[in-house]
């Protein structure tokens, strides 16, 4: 059996406002947008993964509050540039959790806060 990755989907209280964060501030492409039951769901292509955004009830359970913790932590994407994409961020004013750092040669990361706390990884991979 050959598994393919299909979809991430995440949750959100305003669906038009992350998807806007993705498509402004990482380079996603909006594909789809629709209602299912009776909710929006904003479907966009992130770097080749599709990442489903859609919107839920104001009292809806919020995700852990520290790290780490069973389940899903973060969601981890490569840039050329992390410098310039750290820089890119400050400026938008995306809440930065971890700075870039060198974890290992030619690996650096850093983390940061997307929309509903979603916890994004920004890595650099170079030659060692």
């Amino acid at each position: 059996m050959a598994y393919r990755c299909d979809h991430l989907h995440l949750r959100s209280l305003d669906a038009a406002a992350a998807a806007s964060f993705y498509v402004e501030a990482m380079g996603a492409k909006e594909t789809a947008r629709m209602t299912v039951r009776d909710r929006l769901r904003v479907i966009l292509d992130l770097g080749g993964l599709n990442l489903f955004i859609e919107d839920v009830p104001a009292d809806t359970a919020r995700a852990p509050a520290a790290m780490p913790f069973v389940g899903i932590e973060h969601l981890g994407l490569t840039v050329d540039d992390l410098d310039a994409a750290m820089a890119a961020h400050r400026a938008r004013g995306t809440r930065i959790i971890t700075e870039a750092q060198q974890v290992r040669p030619g690996v650096r990361m850093a983390f940061l806060e997307g929309p509903d706390g979603v916890v994004l990884e920004l890595l650099e991979r170079r030659a060692a």
